[in-house]
């Protein structure tokens, strides 16, 4: 009899289960949304009760309109958001709304533990740097301004972490999503104790760290009835969503590489040991394969550059969509054919919400450099989408100084495209594989990690198993050339204006 995997990745606009079977076939997939509070100019919470309902309502969805038998779910694994604080007391009801990743109201808090330890020392620890995107930045501002909410926190959780105490009723996290808290010792895989010292934090606040394959419990009778889960069926703890991704995208051996291009982009590859960069442009995660590391480097606008030209230039183009029944990104392309490496002489900064690696400025700002009078609409076009990818080069290069990366596996939506596609094999000099699935690196990477949790898998090779490449892309040598002065001289760019962004930020 089948056997099946359901995974929930919780994100932050909704939570999507999906199943697949024991051989790795994609059976059904449900996606239930929820609201963020966005308020206070850089504050961003959820209700962690919708995470719960969305992973109840998913749950039964796909077992009633797939006929699925429960009792036929051989495991429950979970990808989820990173880099939060929810509050739970001892029955891991929440003390208040979680402050997910996006939320910066924690400044003062990362100065605390500045007076104490440097971001160079901070960063060799954590793999990170100190900033107020992390979990125990977070729970200090609670400490600091909500005393009466952190006495009564029991544990501090990442949003797959609740899910599974409510699901079993114990309080677990794993070492992908300890790290998203930023009080984490990457190389000896525990809680720092340097760290939380200086931040001035209960480490019994903290949650058990566990590997990612960790079975954390069973469903139990009363989240059964909730979810539609059979009880007893074994949860296994997953990863956080960027790290499960680098599962499900096959970056489970050193050197195996993969980017993302959504709304953000990153690319990740493995390593056996963290990767530091001196100017600390990228960060280094806990890989969730035993033994490795996911060293990373994620930047703010890459799609969401690209649907910003859309929105804002691409009037014609969404006409001409809406009476062909086409994407006007179909159209976008067919222009950006038009147009040669380097845009005729155009550069674009894809600086549009600031940036992360690899310039760690929020102050940055998008700018079209070097508009001439016979540049062309697919010029523009074209430019935009070279920026994006020249940022994303910056980020493969520091990786390539300790890591051999010779080709690499493109998922998300920007993966769709033939176009930019080539366009990255060129400027990334490696060959580009593009798989059958692109949006669902993040649960199959967490069906994956259940089902070598429970035994199901012998390891995490079965992987390639889900995974067939539908197109590949070969660097063409003289695009590869011609790219090469272009690079430099889109960094030259940024550093250029760099010092205009911070005065225009004033």
């Amino acid at each position: 009899m089948t056997k099946y995997i359901l995974a929930h990745d919780i994100g932050t606009s909704g939570n999507k289960a999906t199943l697949f079977s024991e051989d790795g076939k994609l059976i059904g997939s449900h996606v239930v949304s929820y609201d963020t509070d966005y308020f206070n100019g850089t504050w961003a919470e959820q209700d962690a009760e919708d995470w719960w309902k969305a992973v109840c309502l998913t749950s039964k969805k796909l077992i009633s309109s797939l006929g699925i038998n429960p009792q036929d779910i051989a495991v429950v694994s979970f990808s989820g958001q990173m880099m939060g604080c929810l509050c739970v007391d001892r029955k891991g009801n929440p003390l208040r709304k979680a402050i997910i990743w996006a939320d910066q109201r924690a400044q003062e808090q990362v100065a605390q533990i500045e007076n104490h330890i440097s971001q160079k020392d901070f960063y060799h620890i954590v793999g990170h740097r100190n900033t107020a995107s992390y979990g125990i930045q977070k729970l200090m501002w609670v400490r600091d301004h909500e005393p009466d909410i952190y006495e009564q926190t029991y544990k501090t959780l990442n949003a797959k972490d609740f899910i599974v105490a409510r699901l079993t009723g114990n309080f677990y996290t794993d070492y992908s999503d300890g790290n998203s808290n930023g009080c984490f010792d990457l190389a000896n895989l525990q809680w720092s104790e340097e760290i939380i010292t200086y931040a001035g934090i209960d480490p019994d606040k903290l949650p058990e760290l566990k590997p990612s394959t960790f079975v954390a419990g069973e469903v139990t009778r009363e989240a059964a009835e909730a979810t539609g889960l059979a009880a007893g069926t074994p949860v296994v703890l997953g990863g956080g969503d960027g790290v499960t991704a680098s599962v499900g995208a096959g970056s489970i051996s050193p050197g195996k590489t993969y980017c993302s291009i959504g709304t953000s982009a990153w690319v990740t590859t493995a390593a056996e040991k963290p990767i530091f960069d001196d100017e600390m442009r990228t960060v280094t995660w806990a890989h969730i394969v035993p033994g490795l590391y996911a060293p990373n480097g994620t930047m703010q606008t890459a799609g969401g550059a690209y649907q910003w030209l859309k929105n804002t230039i691409g009037q014609y183009e969404m006409h001409q969509a809406e009476e062909s029944g086409r994407s006007a990104y179909d159209y976008m392309n067919a222009q950006i054919e038009q147009s040669p490496v380097g845009s005729n002489g155009l550069i674009f900064l894809p600086y549009l919400l600031g940036e992360r690696a690899p310039r760690w400025d929020a102050d940055a700002k998008g700018a079209f450099i070097g508009l001439k009078s016979e540049n062309q609409r697919g010029d523009l076009i074209r430019s935009v989408l070279e920026g994006v990818t020249m940022n994303l080069s910056i980020i493969l290069e520091i990786l390539r100084k300790q890591v051999s990366i010779e080709e690499m596996i493109v998922i998300g939506g920007g993966a769709k495209g033939a176009v930019w596609r080539q366009m990255m094999a060129d400027i990334y000099n490696a060959k580009v594989m593009v798989p059958n699935l692109l949006e669902e690196a993040s649960s199959m990477g967490a069906a994956v990690t259940g089902g070598v949790g429970v035994g199901l898998y012998k390891d995490f090779n079965v992987i390639h198993q889900f995974l067939d490449i539908n197109h590949t892309h070969v660097p063409n040598p003289e695009a590869v050339s011609a790219y090469q002065p272009v690079k430099e001289l889109f960094d030259e760019c940024y550093f250029a204006l760099k010092d205009v962004f911070a005065k225009m930020a004033k």
